[in-house]
């Protein structure tokens, strides 16, 4: 196996605008749900908000800098949805796009390909108070907020990514409340995923009539990878089952253009889907011209047994509440082996794993890492330099096993390390640092750390350095 990787792969870093942009009243932009979770006691570790977040909005040259001095080829990051149109309805507010567009310019100037994610959770309150996903009207909306970004940065931006996890969007904000906007509402999450569905097919035909056709158009999935505890038959099923609420709840109707086969009777008792209408399938099922994989660990499954309380130990939060509707016959379990600072366990093979099934699964789509990386405690030392050695280390084994996933077939073009910086880590606040730069919150200077040097090395040599 070579650990070499072929000229014009991408080395990237990604970002999201609510957890590194701050000016969240500046230039017309208005409360999004996280603005609202994060100001709401006792949602956000410290009742941390990304008021601040880390001043990109302000400091955007000098993150462009550091990003071409670090070798980046490609930067992904997310519009905020609010700051372009606040209200999401009616025309773009152009304040908040030149933001986007003076981003763009930098990058290209720098000679760094920029990659859009129109959507990183920061839905416009006013959407979520006319019902946010779980309404069907929320995919038009969307779709009309793509064409507007697709016509103004669509003769600049060549990579768009239309949803990031929206696993994430619906189940951990409508289902287990550990994420804007806070819903406990089983039914309310299955909704939400089929109108995240339904948005992502929209605005896949709205951007593809709004740009230049040259232009390439993906989604970033939190695709699980679920292990059984054993082979004994009540376990497979148990993954299978979370398989198909993780997994085939997007990537079946987004590349087959249908759901799971048991999907509607595991979920049977939370709602009858007669929010799936005719048509929709085919409005979901749009061709792609990548697909976004991220992948930070593996989940760990079994049929829970008499008296279980099914207890989740899925890595997703502390809640009374379950992301997994139709699923309190499964029991989770934390999964053998070293941890980073999130609990969640290292395994690069989940990896590899991930990016044959979804080889397997839709050949000739290009596959991007849009999102790998760890948390780790970082602290300056003496010299005030950043050493983040177990960083490094997970870094270089993922990637190793992304090399190894090509040599087996695996057509993967680029690869993203979540994240660029330390920033809001959501309803963790700043109390877990994922970034290869260094961010001291009081002074918000910004220092990058071993792993951003060792990564620069990379991506000047595309040969995996030594840890």
């Amino acid at each position: 196996m070579s650990d070499r990787f072929p000229p014009g792969f991408l080395w990237g870093a990604a970002t999201s605008a609510y957890q590194i942009e701050g000016a969240v009243r500046e230039g017309g932009r208005t409360p999004s749900i996280w603005d609202t979770f994060s100001h709401t006691p006792g949602r956000t570790a410290g009742g941390d908000t990304g008021d601040v977040a880390v001043d990109h909005y302000h400091r955007m040259r000098e993150d462009v800098a550091l990003m071409a001095e670090l070798g980046l080829t490609s930067y992904r990051f997310s519009v905020s949805w609010s700051r372009v149109q606040p209200t999401g309805r009616g025309p773009a507010v152009q304040l908040g796009l030149d933001f986007y567009r003076r981003l763009v310019d930098e990058l290209l100037d720098r000679g760094i390909a920029p990659a859009l994610t129109l959507y990183h959770w920061d839905l416009p309150q006013e959407l979520e108070d006319a019902g946010g996903w779980p309404a069907r009207d929320i995919a038009h909306r969307f779709a009309e907020y793509a064409a507007l970004v697709g016509a103004a940065l669509g003769d600049r931006v060549e990579r768009w990514i239309t949803l990031n996890e929206p696993w994430c969007s619906a189940f951990l904000g409508y289902g287990s409340g550990v994420h804007a906007p806070g819903r406990t509402d089983p039914a309310a999450s299955l909704r939400a995923a089929h109108h995240l569905n339904l948005a992502h097919g929209d605005a896949t035909s709205a951007l593809r009539a709004a740009m230049p056709a040259r232009n390439q158009i993906a989604v970033s999935l939190n695709s699980a990878v679920i292990r059984p505890c054993s082979q004994d038959p009540a376990d497979l099923e148990a993954a299978r089952r979370i398989d198909d609420l993780a997994n085939g709840v997007f990537h079946g109707p987004m590349l087959h253009g249908a759901y799971p086969e048991h999907l509607f009777a595991d979920t049977a008792s939370v709602t009858d889907w007669d929010f799936v209408h005719d048509g929709d399938l085919r409005a979901i099922h749009q061709p792609l011209d990548a697909l976004g994989l991220n992948y930070y660990t593996t989940s760990l499954v079994s049929a829970a047994g008499p008296g279980s309380d099914a207890a989740r130990a899925d890595g997703h939060g502390a809640s009374a509440h379950s992301p997994w509707p139709g699923a309190a016959s499964v029991a989770f379990h934390q999964p053998p082996g070293e941890r980073t600072a999130m609990g969640w366990a290292i395994d690069p093979s989940g990896l590899h794993d991930l990016l044959l099934r979804y080889t397997k699964e839709a050949p000739g789509l290009p596959l991007l890492v849009t999102e790998n990386g760890a948390a780790c405690d970082d602290r300056p030392g003496p010299d005030g330099s950043v050493h983040d050695p177990d960083r490094i280390r997970y870094l270089r084994d993922h990637l190793a096993v992304v090399r190894r996933a090509m040599d087996a077939g695996a057509d993967v073009r680029g690869y993203y390390l979540w994240s660029l910086m330390d920033n809001f880590e959501w309803s963790y606040g700043y109390g877990k640092r994922f970034g290869a730069v260094y961010v001291d919150y009081g002074t918000l200077a910004r220092t990058p750390k071993s792993s951003a040097h060792w990564y620069a090395e990379l991506a000047r040599t595309g040969e995996l350095p030594e840890v």
